[in-house]
């Protein structure tokens, strides 16, 4: 049998016919530059969009907590980290994170996102997991139905490393002091060529995919991240797509009890990133043209899998973020409250959004809004 050379408009029709996207097709979408074949994709994929989640935009109303940036590690995209001693390092104690903690539920929040560098220091009695097990407890006793969203697969590694235990132990200790989910941050792109000079001392990627497929199997999901925009190509994109599709199926064939919650893509900020990488991508702010297109393509590719996606306002400015809105995002992210990371790399979004704010935002499109929880119930109590 001769297989046939897929026009475009093949591509596209296999995809409304339910048919689920290649690797091949999928990197021919992404390599598109005539307007008239973006806008069809991009009208692809907002159907997709709608046929998958509906017209509701939900957002949720969360704080951001960073509670350390002294980090051993030398990311070539991070402007945030710092050695001990360092002019702005900085280590929150257990009461500073509680008072976040307090304001934020005061504001009306129903989650707390806390990560932070990997601080060789951050022990108990010489016991890592005890300090992050300790973090867990002090606010779950303060704030019992606070959702905690913390600890990447990285952070996972790091106390699992400190401390000569498994990741198995790491996890479920975390999660049985109330660890409620965790952020799928640390992926970047997940093609050991790039992490080599984006992240060379970081997790490799079969260890990031094991982790989170680890958390999948004992109750504790997670979200899924893309790192975008700096040096990788529009291959090594799709294979980082295929790979969290691929851990999708696996808790759903294998009817793990937890899954990935939504897939989110952090385009690259370049303005204040270390030299070495700034110098390769002579780029200061990331490009709304690129993103977008890459936003419709991961609908395309994954919304059948994982079907919430969410632009990120902090990079791409609240303009850019509900534009992509337009391209296949469904969730507008969260209030934050307060952001280091990425402002620290020179993003021009802010730090902080108020409700009103998304709402607006969100309405603008002529599309309801509706605050939804950490996990996509958009119908619940909270007190």
């Amino acid at each position: 049998m001769v297989n046939r050379i897929k026009t475009i408009e093949n591509i596209l029709e296999d995809v409304e016919n339910d048919r689920e996207l290649s690797e091949t097709d999928a990197v021919t979408l992404l390599s598109q530059t005539d307007e008239s074949t973006i806008n069809a994709i991009r009208q692809t994929a907002d159907k997709l969009r709608q046929k998958q989640v509906g017209n509701t935009v939900t957002y949720i109303i969360n704080r951001n907590i960073n509670f350390t940036n002294i980090c051993e590690q030398h990311c070539n995209f991070c402007a945030f980290r710092r050695d001990a001693g360092d002019d702005g390092a900085f280590w929150l104690n257990t009461e500073q994170i509680i008072q976040k903690a307090t304001d934020a539920v005061k504001r009306g929040a129903t989650e707390i996102c806390m990560q932070g560098g990997l601080n060789p220091e951050a022990k108990i009695k010489g016991s890592c997991l005890q300090y992050y097990q300790q973090l867990i407890i002090s606010l779950k006793q303060t704030f019992p139905n606070l959702h905690l969203h913390a600890f990447s697969p990285q952070e996972i590694q790091f106390i699992a490393r400190e401390d000569k235990i498994s990741y198995a132990e790491v996890i479920m200790t975390l999660k049985n002091a109330g660890l409620g989910s965790m952020p799928g941050t640390a992926a970047e792109v997940l093609d050991d060529k790039v992490r080599q000079i984006i992240c060379p001392e970081k997790i490799n990627s079969q260890t990031w995919l094991e982790i989170i497929s680890l958390a999948h199997s004992l109750g504790l999901y997670t979200t899924s991240t893309l790192l975008s925009g700096h040096i990788e190509t529009v291959q090594q994109q799709i294979q980082h797509l295929s790979k969290l599709r691929q851990l999708q199926k696996i808790a759903i064939e294998k009817n793990y009890p937890a899954r990935i919650t939504e897939f989110i893509i952090l385009p690259f900020v370049g303005k204040d990133a270390p030299l070495p990488l700034r110098k390769r991508v002579k780029r200061e702010q990331p490009s709304l043209k690129d993103s977008l297109l890459l936003t419709a393509v991961s609908r395309i590719f994954l919304g059948k899998w994982i079907p919430n996606h969410q632009p990120s306002w902090v990079k791409l400015g609240l303009d850019g973020a509900k534009e992509a809105l337009r391209w296949g995002c469904n969730d507008l992210g969260g209030t934050l409250m307060e952001e280091h990371i990425t402002t620290m790399a020179g993003a021009m979004g802010g730090t902080c959004m108020e409700v009103e704010t998304l709402q607006e935002a969100i309405a603008s499109l002529k599309r309801p809004y509706q605050q939804r929880d950490t996990l996509y119930h958009q119908n619940y109590s909270y007190c």
